[in-house]
């Protein structure tokens, strides 16, 4: 049975794996910058393969995430179908908030897909 607690839940969950994603990202960006400045100021074997393995983990933790948001959104477009037909709600802010979020992650692996 969907509720609209439920349906707020699945909400917050997809916006805090998308927060999350974004979050993996800038840290790739920024790790390899360092990486980057590390090789170019010719830093110690040691160092430099270490921060390359901290760039790898970062890297690996993008398509995890990934996929954690593709589940967590096809939950939240299950429940809000669900809710829309079960309780007859086609509008409140609920509903309006996991529209919204539902349209952002779409538009965030369409972008990232092309």
């Amino acid at each position: 049975m969907a509720t609209l607690r439920n349906l707020k839940i699945k909400t917050g969950t997809c916006k805090r794996i998308v927060k999350e994603l974004h979050s993996y990202e800038k840290e790739v960006e920024r790790e390899a910058a360092k990486t980057a400045d590390m090789k170019e100021k010719g830093a110690d074997p040691y160092d430099l393969k270490q921060q390359e393995n901290v760039l790898a983990e970062s890297r690996m933790m993008i398509p995890d995430c990934r996929k954690r948001l593709e589940a967590s959104l096809a939950d939240l477009k299950e429940i809000l179908a669900e809710v829309e037909e079960e309780l007859n709600q086609k509008e409140g802010p609920e509903i309006e908030e996991a529209r919204t979020i539902i349209g952002e992650v779409d538009t965030l692996f369409q972008t990232t897909e092309a």
